[in-house]
């Protein structure tokens, strides 16, 4: 029947996540309530017609097509056109007009859909936000984790693809399946990481940089300058092969040249019982990119960069890192972070992470893969919240860049949302994660009309929180605040940025 509806019984915050047709999760909704009150039971022509109606929905919705390709995506392209592309998200509101033209952005920009709370927020975004302001392009990819598995994770691979041929990305968040995932939306298989797999495609550096509000105080209240996190998206356990060893043996790794040379064989363990074992790699061209990056982050920013990893530990491999960084900065960087002031050093890691604590702020840490996952994730809470941060992938060619929020799809609000319950989620990364894709695209276009209005859309934000003291739960409880009084749910705060962002724009005309 390929009908969308809301639960009558709804009074959600937000539009209630609907169904999809299909979904193994699909419940019947109330469709035309009041036609239904109509149709008297005491009249049998209309209680069969009422009875057809039903059961026949029923159907659709308990016994959908089982044809591979889903019905709704023309096959072999997951990219949805313009019409279609709301399929997996309910608007119940209406599209609000501007006062003039829109900004037009030269060039499109891929959009990938997420999960959870931070799919209803990201459409709220894309709704209230942006498509009033601006006549984009949006080249739109599902990523929800039930069309992930409709299409065998096939959507997030062309996803990564349409970054590489636009140039700009922006995600929202998603899920990253374990076993009570792939129970709870009965998956054909425990999915990689989407972020993983794109990050795999794209290559690139992870750049992750707080959101600074005064008005927020720090949990680290030395930090009064941003601490910027340049994580190495390639490779380490993030592709590492892993086994559990069921008892005794000898565990080997051999190098075959692919020149046709001798085979080298290294001895790794003699197992006397059972244990597991992880092999590792990275390239010195990953490497190498990795570093271009992390200098050209820290000459924009005006900032020292640190390079820090375990070399004393993993002489070869994390040496190989800190070779190819020195290496590299002295050829290519050193004479332009001398005309600025600024300096680059390697550090071990537990040095310092304990110098980071107790300095005021001010500079790029360049971290490998598992090392800048866990230092962004604390140098967000030290800033005050988790959602106080951007999230950028980008090339050193700058040809790919992607954009999206740092945190997760903020479960535990989306299962009181589907109570029915008030929810406070703090949007702000998932809007600068619109903004930083738009600032790039603008850059990239050489269309500053566009880089202004992402930067009049991110100040907006600030101020609200800053200026007039609206907040969601997680800031006012950084703040002290406990009371009721002191935070406004998500869709307050989505409509103060809205006021704010209007009067701003205006202003400037």
């Amino acid at each position: 029947l390929g009908i969308q509806g809301i639960r009558s019984d709804q009074n959600d915050e937000f539009p209630s996540a609907p169904f999809r047709v299909g979904s193994p999760r699909c419940r019947l909704p109330s469709v035309c309530p009041s036609l239904f009150l109509r149709l008297s039971l005491d009249r049998p022509l209309f209680f069969f017609l009422h009875f057809l109606f039903v059961f026949f929905l029923f159907l659709d919705c308990c016994y959908p097509s089982r044809s591979e390709t889903p019905r709704f995506v023309p096959a072999p392209s997951y990219c949805l056109p313009p019409p279609d592309r709301n399929l997996s998200a309910v608007d119940t509101s209406p599209h609000h007009a501007t006062e003039g033209p829109k900004i037009k952005v030269k060039n499109p920009v891929v959009e990938l859909d997420g999960d959870e709370m931070t799919r209803i927020i990201w459409q709220e975004i894309r709704e209230k936000l942006i498509l009033p302001y601006l006549d984009i392009d949006l080249k739109y990819y599902d990523l929800g984790l039930e069309y992930r598995d409709q299409t065998d994770d096939q959507v997030t691979v062309e996803a990564a693809e349409a970054i590489k041929k636009y140039g700009v990305g922006v995600k929202c968040a998603t899920i990253t399946p374990d076993e009570a995932r792939v129970e709870e939306f009965k998956l054909k298989k425990m999915w990689l990481s989407p972020n993983g797999t794109i990050r795999n495609i794209l290559g690139g550096t992870v750049f992750r940089e707080p959101i600074i509000i005064p008005r927020v105080p720090r949990l680290v209240p030395g930090w009064s300058k941003p601490i910027i996190i340049g994580r190495h998206a390639f490779g380490d356990q993030y592709r590492a092969t892993d086994r559990v060893i069921p008892g005794p043996g000898k565990l080997e790794l051999v190098y075959t040249p692919a020149d046709g040379g001798e085979p080298e064989t290294i001895k790794v363990f003699d197992f006397q019982g059972g244990g597991v074992t992880q092999t590792q790699y990275n390239t010195d061209e990953s490497i190498r990119g990795f570093a271009h990056a992390s200098f050209q982050m820290a000459l924009l920013k005006g900032l020292p960069l640190y390079m820090s990893t375990k070399n004393t530990i993993l002489k070869k491999y994390d040496g190989r890192f800190k070779d190819i960084f020195q290496e590299i900065y002295e050829s290519t960087y050193k004479k332009d972070f001398d005309a600025k002031n600024i300096w680059y050093e390697h550090r071990l890691i537990d040095d310092m992470v304990a110098q980071m604590i107790k300095s005021e702020g001010g500079f790029v840490m360049a971290l490998k893969n598992y090392d800048g996952d866990v230092q962004s994730d604390i140098v967000a809470q030290g800033f005050g919240s988790l959602g106080l941060m951007t999230s950028t992938l980008t090339t050193p060619s700058g040809d790919a860049f992607e954009s999206e929020a740092a945190h997760g799809t903020v479960t535990r609000h989306y299962r009181e949302h589907q109570k029915g319950r008030e929810t406070s989620t703090n949007p702000i990364a998932s809007i600068f994660a619109w903004t930083r894709g738009l600032v790039q695209r603008g850059k990239l276009d050489e269309t500053p009309d566009v880089v202004a209005f992402a930067e009049e859309l991110e100040r907006a934000c600030i101020e609200v929180v800053n200026d007039e003291g609206i907040m969601t739960k997680d800031l006012a409880l950084a703040c002290g605040r406990k009371d009721r009084e002191a935070w406004v749910t998500t869709r307050e705060y989505m409509e103060a940025v809205e006021r704010r962002l209007k009067s701003n724009l205006k202003s400037r005309l």
